[in-house]
């Protein structure tokens, strides 16, 4: 059925149930009653969230409450927000041309009263998409009143004969152009306070004072906000009238279990490279990819005001995965296979994403952030490893054995190196879930270049850019002294008198 093209065509519409009448926050209450009855996934691409931040976001949006989400970055507040579009209605009725969206059958401003008065129910009805209904606003210091109310233009009063507090003079802001709409406004407490005192006065009364003069806006619009926890105290920069007219505060937070981290950044991280190059990510380098951002958060050489973002993990496995498509390029590789030492250079995308403490000025971003790797990778590895038995793999190293690896060396050369040490290849084949025979040789070698870095981070081994991987410190094994030598029985002692001789 076709949508009514004029004002009688619409008064018609809605008198018949048709084309539903009714405000903003009635809409977005409604459509989502609808979400609820037939089962729909509210919001899509929002993970870790639904026993939390959902249910408390739906009894906001129920009780009709303009709200506030209150968490550290990377938490997908602004997703969340911008997710709110999917429950308005596909379009709504508005008279063409106007700024603010009038609704043909009862408009505030006196240019579309006027427009109505004299057009009758011959007037064209435009029709504006949902798309077109959410307006998002970053909050900074230097943004006015102007930019987000409107300001008085002299000169249309000037032109037209007209008072400068007719609304007729108005050049509208942001916040009008969102009548009959979502209006968010990300890092709230970052307004300026008679910013904010505007947006009260809105949300209370429907009116604002611009330059002196009182002008009435009875908007339609829902307001949403993000905000720091930090900042959104009575210490902090938000206005307590402001705070207290908003309906709903409600509490973000980051993933809580490693899977749903894993979730998140590979739903969120490009990864499909083109080129033709294939790329397979192991489970066990994304796992270590997340446990870098929890270790983070959890260290104390960092500042967990400003929180740990999700964004770490994501560009972090970005660029993993971008020095195995360099090395899979320089190998001629038809298989880009991440490994965990591609974490080492990938520090670039960690470093910029926390805020140290004094101790970790001290100690340095990458120094910190090649703790956190190794961490990270112990954390896993021990997880990984509880049933498997790896000392036939350290009783090599610490016999004297030593691989000399780099995160561009070729797989063939890596699985060349590794089947030197006893058990090494069977113990990567169980970590990557593959039997020996059935893994091609960038998969070998990522899950090889694991167990290394495995039993490294859990100090069984050691890692040095001369030697490469060798015993650790505790694990050398030291030529035996006389009094407790023990002789092979090859080789007999010799006789009493005699100068002994010991052979290694």
């Amino acid at each position: 059925m076709s949508s009514p093209a004029t004002l009688g065509e619409l008064r018609a519409a809605v008198e018949s149930g048709r084309v539903p009448r009714r405000t903003v926050r009635q809409e977005v209450r409604e459509n989502l009653i609808g979400k609820l009855a037939s089962g729909e996934t509210l919001f899509p691409g929002i993970v870790g969230y639904d026993e939390t931040v959902i249910p408390q976001l739906v009894n906001a949006i129920l009780s009709r409450h303009n709200f506030i989400l209150l968490g550290l970055r990377g938490q997908a507040k602004s997703r969340i927000l911008r997710a709110l579009a999917s429950l308005l209605d596909q379009a709504i009725p508005v008279v063409p041309g106007c700024e603010i969206h009038d609704d043909p059958l009862q408009p505030i401003c006196s240019a579309c009263r006027a427009r109505v008065a004299e057009e009758g129910d011959a007037m064209a009805v435009g029709w504006l998409p949902r798309e077109a209904r959410y307006v998002e606003k970053l909050a900074t210091p230097d943004v006015t009143i102007a930019d987000i109310v409107g300001d008085v233009d002299p000169i249309k009063a000037a032109r037209g004969g007209l008072q400068l507090s007719s609304d007729l003079t108005m050049h509208y802001g942001l916040l009008p152009r969102s009548n009959r709409g979502i209006f968010a406004v990300n890092e709230l407490p970052d307004l300026a306070g008679k910013i904010q005192v505007g947006l009260f006065n809105i949300l209370q009364e429907g009116d604002v004072q611009i330059k002196g003069y009182p002008v009435r806006l009875p908007l339609d619009v829902m307001l949403v906000f993000t905000a720091n926890p930090e900042d959104y105290t009575a210490r902090g920069k938000i206005i307590t009238p402001l705070k207290d007219r908003i309906g709903s505060e409600i509490r973000t937070h980051y993933p809580a279990t490693r899977a749903e981290g894993v979730t998140i950044t590979a739903q969120e991280a490009w990864l499909a490279r083109d080129g033709g190059l294939e790329v397979r990510v192991p489970q066990y380098v994304r796992e270590v990819v997340e446990e870098v951002a929890f270790q983070a958060r959890a260290d104390k050489k960092i500042d967990r005001r400003s929180g740990v973002s999700q964004r770490l993990p994501i560009t972090t496995l970005e660029n993993v995965v971008s020095n195995a498509e360099r090395r899979a390029l320089a190998a001629n590789e038809p298989l880009a296979v991440p490994r965990v030492t591609d974490l080492y250079t990938a520090l670039p995308a960690m470093t910029g994403k926390f805020e140290l403490e004094y101790e970790g000025e001290m100690k340095g971003a990458e120094t910190v952030a090649r703790d956190l790797v190794r961490s990270a990778v112990a954390n896993v590895f021990a997880t990984a490893t509880e049933s498997l038995d790896s000392r036939t793999v350290v009783d090599w190293f610490d016999a004297g054995g030593t691989l000399q690896l780099g995160d561009q060396t070729p797989s063939l050369e890596v699985l060349r190196q590794a089947k030197k040490v006893k058990g090494l290849i069977e113990l990567a084949a169980r970590l990557a879930g593959e039997a020996e025979r059935e893994m091609s040789p960038p998969v070998a070698a990522s899950a090889v270049d694991f167990v290394l870095e495995g039993l490294y981070a859990m100090k069984r081994i050691a890692r040095s850019e001369e030697r490469g991987y060798h015993a650790s410190e505790s694990g050398v094994r030291r030529p035996p002294r006389p009094s407790e030598s023990v002789f092979d029985e090859r080789f007999p002692a010799p006789a009493q008198g005699g100068k002994k001789k010991y052979y290694n």
